[in-house]
């Protein structure tokens, strides 16, 4: 474990170290949490450096390092100790995926920030705002796997989620005052289940955007190719884009070449990746290419069946009432209804406020809220009750 003296943090690199973390945050009742990861550096992305704070110790543990961090689990699944996260959608599926680390408990002062309305919900537009803090960016796409980390790195990373504790605090309170700390304590709850998402199996052109508007011979092309690229990302160690971007990869579909100046004339590749992988490339084309017609890809059509006219003018009501709601209360609309629960609202047309319990995508609080005036654009009967 080592000091800094200029910024005061401990790095945790020993199991030792680790154990006194665990010491040390006996007691708390809240600490802040921030995670670096190496995504843009490796084929398959891993958690590098984990941040915890409290109000009297601020912690850099390095689980590249330290290998074992099944101490950390009862600190993170521990309902009375409050975990706050700046965007924590990506770090508890990664805590999840690498260290089967459960988070209860949570609050995610990003999100806490748009219910209040602020426009720039980022860390850094926050910590100007309320503490004039700028934070640097510079190591912000590093790759954070490197050992050893050099020291301005390590402090980068320690001033992420030093002031996530005071912002928690004034964040909550603004809450309170204005009767939204259920809502967003609801919505952080509902975060803190996310996990991550499954792993994609072929065909791989499902999870490639811009690959339904392709005929099933330039998807069988496609699809050729994000096999190969797969392939030659994991023995490379390497993102997917690095190897070649999608960009590129749809202008080799349409392109179809099959000879070095076909491949030359298409300009998908610069001198360097098609001295790399062109021959592979032109060899997987081909390969693509001689898919017999009966064995051709289709992409599936799932498009939701349109709405009857009457339902589609309750969902235009809906989308009325909810901007006037959002202006009033000067947030996001999104945030009052997304579009998909303002169609699944339309779709089972409530009657009775009791009726919203069965639309799965609203929240508690949405109905506890806003239910009264979702059944009020909806039903005419109810209207005329009240």
């Amino acid at each position: 474990m080592r000091q800094d003296s200029e910024f005061r943090f401990e790095f945790v690199d020993t199991p030792s170290g680790l154990a006194f973390v665990i010491k040390a945050l006996e007691g708390v009742d809240t600490i802040a949490v921030d995670l670096e990861a190496d995504s843009m550096f490796h084929f398959q992305e891993k958690v590098c450096l984990i941040q915890i704070a409290s109000s009297r110790h601020l912690f850099i543990v390095d689980p590249i390092q330290v290998r074992d961090l099944s101490a950390l689990k009862p600190l993170f699944g521990n309902h009375r100790i409050k975990k706050v996260f700046h965007g924590s959608d990506y770090d508890v599926r990664s805590l999840f995926r690498d260290f089967d680390i459960v988070i209860h408990n949570l609050f995610d002062t990003e999100l806490a920030s748009r219910f209040l309305g602020f426009q720039q919900s980022g860390l850094d537009a926050m910590l100007q705002t309320f503490f004039n803090v700028k934070l640097e960016k510079k190591y912000q796409k590093k790759d954070w796997s490197m050992r050893p980390l050099p020291e301005a790195m390590i402090t980068y990373a320690a001033k992420d989620v030093q002031h996530l504790l005071p912002l928690a605090k004034l964040l909550e309170k603004e809450l309170s005052e204005k009767n939204r700390l259920a809502w967003v304590e609801e919505e952080c709850d509902l975060l803190s289940r996310v996990r991550p998402n499954a792993a994609k199996t072929e065909p791989l052109f499902l999870n490639f955007k811009g690959a339904g508007r392709l005929p099933p011979e330039d998807l069988a092309v496609l699809e050729a190719l994000l096999i190969w690229r797969k392939r030659a990302a994991r023995k490379k160690d390497l993102p997917l884009f690095k190897v070649i971007g999608n960009n590129a990869l749809l202008t080799l579909v349409r392109a179809k070449p099959l000879t070095r100046e076909d491949l030359e004339k298409s300009r998908a590749l610069g001198a360097k990746q098609a001295g790399m992988y062109g021959r592979q490339l032109l060899e997987t084309i081909g390969n693509g290419l001689k898919t017999s017609k009966d064995c051709l890809p289709t992409y599936p059509k799932t498009r939701a069946p349109r709405l009857p006219e009457s339902k589609i003018r309750i969902a235009k009501k809906l989308k009325t009432w909810k901007e006037k709601k959002a202006a009033d209360l000067a947030i996001d609309p999104a945030l009052v209804l997304n579009k998909s629960q303002t169609m699944d609202i339309a779709r089972v047309f409530p009657t009775d406020i009791h009726d919203l319990d069965d639309i799965a995508s609203l929240k508690a609080w949405q109905i506890r809220e806003f239910g009264e005036d979702i059944i009020g654009c909806v039903s005419k009967k109810y209207r005329e009750h009240k």
